[in-house]
């Protein structure tokens, strides 16, 4: 309490600030290459939908499969380590693809800089929840969160503007993103104090030793039904997110007619929309945490009308009115009310465990949703699919999570009688 006492407001602020950057240069390279996929399919050869979309299954995949082994390098290393280490990674493998001749080699940069970046959740959400202020940590995580739109904007425009307007050859925009990401090193360094860090890996090493007869019996109670369905909503809702942030561009090029800047312009559209969104529901539902359960089913059910009203729309107005309002009630706005959901009813002593669990859920959905929609395109000619499969899989997490709810809330009553 001294060290945080000392460090005082100003360090947490510094911490949501660079946090928000780490974000913003990790959706900058997730983004940078998804307008410009035909320029990467004339460079490198035939080279299919399918195969175009397993560039971002290689990323996520080893995004997802270091999740777990980051957290425990954070646990025994520190923050701070961790993520110079991370980044240091995620810049040599954007290197790589910057390098690469053939597509074996892309998906060998892909796999690096995923395993780069998963050492980010577990470290800077970790430090937040450290330093920020109870009182202020949902809107806080909005902040933090808001960086991966403003970097999917950068990246999405950027990129069109650089290749398709000015003709820059794809991969020195890749050259651009691993200049971007490793001076995050540079921050980090700068930043991040590595004694509170050690300290928090000490504390919680003592604490897991202390609880450990506490913690055995509860140790299922992170597949009880109430979290088994957020982890399911978790991995609809990014299924739907990751699908756009893969194929909308390509979409908008080639079912919609949009050409040059227009269509990094408009899939950035939907990113930045999604900042006020965040904002303004991760204050609502600090004000209304009784009703986090209708918000968010609320938002699940709006969200997947848009998706498909996308590809109904009959004019470039109509859907570029549904891609905003997705954008403003999505992925985005969601993040802060069920973190604040798991936080609240996973045990104490497996908080960061069932955080863990819940981004893993998420997140393995950006493995499947690429490749699959690829694949839809390759065999219909359309990623309308996508859209609609998107669409029910939002429908389908929202009905099993208010059913799980509604059942979980009249166990009290039944109990009582």
């Amino acid at each position: 309490m001294e060290i945080k006492n000392h460090s005082g407001v100003e360090y947490w602020k510094k911490l949501v600030v660079i946090l928000c950057l780490g974000w913003v240069a990790i959706w900058i390279y997730r983004t940078v290459l998804t307008p410009i996929y035909p320029e990467i399919q004339s460079a490198l050869g035939d080279i299919s939908d399918t195969q175009i979309g397993l560039i971002a299954t290689f990323y996520f995949a080893a995004y997802c499969g270091g999740q777990i082994p980051a957290s425990i390098v954070v646990e025994k290393m520190g923050q701070k380590l961790t993520l110079l280490c991370g980044f240091s990674l995620f810049t040599i493998g954007t290197l790589v693809i910057a390098n690469a001749a053939s597509i074996n080699m892309v998906y060998a940069g892909s796999l690096l800089s995923g395993l780069g970046c998963a050492t980010f959740f577990c470290s800077a959400y970790s430090l937040s929840g450290e330093h920020v202020p109870q009182e202020r940590r949902a809107f806080a995580s909005a902040i933090v969160n808001s960086g991966s739109a403003v970097g999917m904007g950068i990246g999405l425009v950027g990129s069109s503007v650089l290749v398709k307007n000015m003709d820059m050859a794809w991969n020195n925009v890749l050259y651009i993103s691993a200049a971007i990401i490793f001076a995050m090193v540079i921050v980090f360094a700068l930043v991040i104090k590595p004694n509170q860090a050690a300290k928090h890996a000490t504390e919680a090493k003592a604490d897991t030793n202390t609880a450990t007869a506490a913690a055995e019996p509860q140790g299922t109670s992170l597949l009880k039904p109430e979290l088994v369905a957020v982890y399911f909503l978790y991995f609809c809702t990014c299924y739907g997110y990751y699908m756009i942030v893969t194929w909308l561009p390509s979409y908008l090029q080639t079912e919609r007619g949009f050409e040059g800047a227009a269509i990094g312009g408009a899939s950035a559209l939907v990113a930045m929309i999604a900042v006020p969104g965040a904002l303004f529901f991760s204050s609502l539902a600090d004000k209304f945490k009784a009703k986090a359960v209708k918000m968010v089913v609320t938002l699940e059910i709006a969200g997947a009308l848009m998706l498909a009203f996308t590809v109904l729309s009959p004019n470039t107005t109509a859907l570029m009115i549904s891609l905003l309002v997705y954008g403003f009630l999505g992925k985005m706005a969601l993040d802060p009310i069920l973190i604040s959901y798991v936080t609240e009813r996973a045990p104490k002593v497996r908080m960061a465990r069932a955080l863990a669990v819940f981004n893993l859920a998420g997140m393995s959905s950006s493995i499947i949703a690429p490749p699959l929609t690829g694949l839809i395109s390759d065999l219909t000619g359309s990623k309308a699919i996508g859209f609609y499969l998107s669409a029910g899989l939002l429908v389908a997490g929202a009905v099993f999570f208010v059913l799980i709810n509604l059942r979980a809330s009249k166990k009290p009553e039944v109990q009582t009688a």
